[in-house]
């Protein structure tokens, strides 16, 4: 059967002297592994729309074993990535979640306008690394079944109160009064969590934070991932290490 789906690389590894073994997040099945055969010669049509974060239409064809791209056009290559080790790393970060969180064999249209939304952000730079990775980190933990309970105390119902506290482990927030325990988080940090889980997607990146408030989200929202996932991811170290 042969399907026409756009798709971004995810993940590429060199098969033989000319091929391409890559993983694809895709519109219309998920996250996919495909064969690119001769994808590595200079004067294949699948070079560059083959390369990891490539945005392309792909003509792929699904057997009941493996999958083997027939045709692919590149729609966006995304090369500004590459002129910034800390956005290759906080891409590499992205798509190693996605690998984790996604779903196969389904349709997965909202988990691809996520990773591309948050790509051209971080390509243009017209937004702050810290606020891209929050966003991602709790738009796909929502979408993959874990979304965080954040409207309201989950001890007395309470909105708001000075100071909150969000439990990593459980995604529940409480009030002063009613927490025993969990990370401390302002008020500001709590609606930037309720803006990015609740609102449109296209409206999810139009907020701002002091970098005070900004840093405090992004720590709690990396703690709600490793706290679910329960995994450390290499490609967020490395972006650790570079930040």
């Amino acid at each position: 059967m042969l399907v026409q789906t756009k798709a971004i690389v995810i993940k590429e590894n060199e098969v033989g002297e000319t091929d391409r073994l890559v993983t694809l997040l895709t519109e219309k099945a998920g996250v996919i592994r495909a064969f690119a055969r001769g994808a590595r010669n200079v004067k294949s049509k699948a070079l560059s729309a083959t390369r990891l974060f490539c945005y392309a239409e792909m003509s792929i064809w699904a057997s009941s074993d493996k999958y083997v791209i027939r045709d692919a056009a590149p729609i966006e290559v995304f090369f500004g990535l590459r002129e910034d080790m800390t956005k290759i790393a906080l891409a590499s970060y992205f798509s190693q979640l996605l690998l984790e969180l996604a779903p196969s064999e389904e349709n997965a249209a909202d988990y691809l306008k996520l990773m591309l939304n948050c790509l051209h952000f971080l390509q243009t730079g017209a937004k702050p690394p810290a606020q891209l990775k929050s966003i991602f980190e709790l738009r796909l933990l929502s979408m993959a079944g874990y979304m965080p309970a954040v409207e309201a105390c989950a001890g007395c119902g309470k909105f708001e109160s000075k100071q909150m506290y969000f439990l990593p482990q459980t995604g529940e927030l409480f009030c002063e009064a009613c927490h025993k325990r969990g990370t401390a988080v302002s008020i500001s940090v709590v609606s930037a969590m309720r803006y990015i889980l609740y609102s449109e997607l296209k409206k999810a990146f139009s907020f701002e934070l002091t970098d005070t408030a900004l840093s405090a989200l992004e720590a709690v929202s990396e703690q709600y991932v490793i706290a679910q996932t329960e995994k450390r991811f290499s490609t967020l170290e490395f972006y650790h290490t570079i930040e």
